[in-house]
């Protein structure tokens, strides 16, 4: 006959084991987050507290608030209140605590006040990672993606935004003062009364939600990027990948390891886009790392001239894509790809097979510009494939061959974008999914910051407790 598994009665007494510590197994993951705190100098990294006062009530240890708050970051759980309840209902982090439970207002604190140690703290095991030998290989892929902040998008303001809200407060406005003069030709009764008066009061909350606006439009006027966030004030409204979509949060840059796909370096910012982030992130990564040069691939969101030879002279190959900015080929024509460069005779090669020669150097944005171009242009064949005007011009930066060299590479490599995809955005799946819907829970960048330090903590633990297992782990950490 089939059964059911069945449970034990509630009201049957049980013999629970006498102490937490047979409640814990050898590779629970708990264990290593213990060894990892304790062998930590909280005092050099920066914690407060370390040290207990002579007066006053006795303070919960740094070392107990931090491992409540990596065990909470491991297992999804970043609410103060809810690590709260949990430490005072969960085995784990009861044995992980010593059966402490601090309250929510003493958790959330620890994490607020302590942001540059608890990012000292994640930098620490990145380094203890390297002597473990898991940062073997000098190669890294480098990515950006946003994160939501607190801040909700109705309170984040654009010169756009602004002047789309106030059109249609206007709108409004003249759509119930219509309505007023149509109510005025009427007879007068007790319902057309009411209905004026709650007209009357609709116009007025408009009028001053109008004053309000034109207040916060001086405020985002007199801001350096000309946008504000009321909740948040750090945060910004930037563009996502969807079409027409967007959030107001950060942008989170990381660079992790192609092989064991550990974030070696990460850096919260405030700008919307990549373009500005490619070697400060290359050259985080190659210091991380202690090597005398390093591979770094990213995508086309990060292609910047400058950027790339910052790179080059700092010691760092780069592989990326150019975007096709230019509209020539949309048009049909050729675009400068087209034209090949010969550097013996400093000339290029049209598609006509005619040689476009050096004319003058000029400056424009602080880049040296070497323009070229050729006279037989009026009597070519394909002229009108090429250019509409009266000869087809060609512009070389004095340090194009960098760029040459990078695309080379990619042509060579393709199979590096594919790598590129499947080392960074795993991680960054992994940590959203992590975070849930909401994302940042703190406000500010310096605090965000820290929060994100968390959760590339945890991250990276449980990459090296994945490949290296939980006991051997805990045997490296104590070395």
């Amino acid at each position: 006959m089939k059964r059911f598994v069945e449970g034990t009665a509630r009201g049957q007494s049980t013999l629970f084991p006498e102490c937490l510590e047979d409640w814990i197994g050898e590779d629970n993951p708990v264990r290593v987050i213990d060894v990892f705190v304790d062998e930590l100098d909280l005092a050099e990294l920066g914690f407060d507290g370390v040290a207990p006062e002579v007066t006053g009530r006795p303070a919960y240890h740094p070392s107990v608030l931090l491992k409540l708050y990596i065990y909470g970051y491991l297992n999804r759980v970043q609410s103060s209140r809810r690590l709260e309840r949990e430490a005072g209902r969960n085995v784990e982090a009861m044995w992980l605590t010593g059966r402490l439970v601090p309250d929510h207002k003493t958790i959330a604190d620890f994490r607020k006040d302590n942001g540059g140690a608890i990012r000292q703290v994640c930098a620490r095991f990145i380094a203890l990672c390297r002597v473990m030998g898991l940062l073997t290989d000098p190669s890294v892929a480098i990515d950006g993606s946003k994160f939501k902040a607190v801040n909700n998008r109705d309170k984040n303001f654009t010169r756009a935004k602004m002047e789309r809200r106030m059109a249609q407060i206007e709108e409004s406005v003249a759509r119930y003062l219509q309505q007023l003069d149509t109510a005025d030709r009427h007879e007068p009764s007790e319902a057309l009364q009411s209905k004026t008066n709650r007209l009357k009061d609709k116009i007025a909350k408009l009028r001053e939600q109008m004053q309000n606006l034109g207040e916060l439009r001086a405020q985002m006027l007199a801001a350096p990027d000309q946008q504000i966030s009321l909740t948040d004030p750090d945060s910004r409204s930037m563009a996502t990948s969807g079409r027409g979509s967007g959030v107001v949060g950060y942008n989170v840059q990381v660079a992790v390891e192609t092989k064991h796909h550990l974030i070696i370096t990460h850096e919260v910012t405030n700008v919307g886009t990549d373009r500005s982030q490619l070697s400060t992130m290359a050259k985080a990564a190659k210091a991380t790392l202690g090597v005398e040069s390093l591979d770094a691939v990213a995508d086309r969101g990060y292609f910047s001239s400058e950027e790339i030879l910052a790179c080059e002279d700092a010691g760092i190959t780069v592989t990326l894509p150019k975007p096709m900015t230019s509209g020539i080929i949309a048009k049909g024509r050729f675009g400068k790809q087209d034209f090949r460069y010969v550097a013996e005779q400093d000339v290029y090669i049209c598609p006509a097979g005619e040689s476009l020669p050096y004319r003058y150097t000029n400056e424009e944005h602080g880049m040296l510009l070497r323009r070229y171009w050729t006279n037989a242009c009026q009597g070519c064949a394909i002229k009108q494939t090429c250019t509409s005007g009266k000869e087809r011009r060609i512009t070389r930066w004095e340090h194009e061959h960098v760029l040459e060299a990078v695309q080379r590479r990619l042509d060579e490599h393709p199979e590096k974008m594919r790598q590129r995809r499947e080392t960074v955005e795993h991680p960054f799946g992994t940590i959203k999914a992590r975070m849930g819907a909401t994302h940042f829970l703190m406000k500010t960048l310096p605090r965000v910051a820290s929060e994100m330090a968390l959760h590339v903590l945890a991250y990276n633990m449980t990459r090296a407790m994945s490949i290296m297992g939980v006991r051997p782990l805990m045997a490296a950490i104590r070395v």
